[in-house]
């Protein structure tokens, strides 16, 4: 009986080892297949990484940006301001009446007689007779010895006697 026991026992362990076998082989087939989605996401996660370092990377830039951009819109107002200012001035000068000055060298202020005009600056035999109610013509006559298209400031004209 011994001998029909081992026998028996035999067989098991072969049917056992077979069964063992196949299961192996499909074990080592789905490892197969999971090495392939182990790979997959390893590849995933380095360019996850490299993703990361790239979005890294881009926040800086940003940042580096704006601050770059705001203190070239500082720069910009501080220059614009200090044109405001300077064109503010310039216009105020403007606006202030320019003195004319007496004659040659004497400082003192040219200031117009009875029946004299003294020249401001832009003025024109055109815009003095307009302004004073006289006629072009009858300004040149009392003036023969102006040369019109050349006045100067502080200069005097005489003018005639209003009809």
């Amino acid at each position: 009986m011994l001998p029909v026991a081992g026998v028996v026992v035999g067989v098991l362990s072969l049917l056992v080892g077979g069964y063992a076998a196949i299961k192996a082989s499909s074990l080592q087939k789905t490892v197969a297949a999971h090495e392939e989605k182990v790979a997959k996401i390893d590849g995933l996660e380095s360019q996850l990484g490299s993703v990361s370092a790239a979005t890294d990377k881009a926040t800086k830039d940003i940042a580096s940006l704006s601050r770059t951009t705001q203190d070239a819109f500082n720069t910009v107002s501080t220059m614009i301001g200090d044109a405001n200012g300077k064109i503010t001035k310039l216009e105020e000068s403007l606006k202030k009446p320019v003195a004319a000055k007496g004659k040659a060298g004497s400082g003192e202020p040219v200031v117009a007689g009875p029946g004299e005009y003294v020249v401001k600056g832009g003025d024109t035999g055109a815009k003095i007779a307009r302004a004073q109610g006289v006629t072009l013509g009858d300004l040149i006559a009392v003036n023969p010895d102006v040369a019109w298209n050349k006045l100067k400031v502080g200069q005097k004209v005489k003018l005639p006697q209003k009809k």
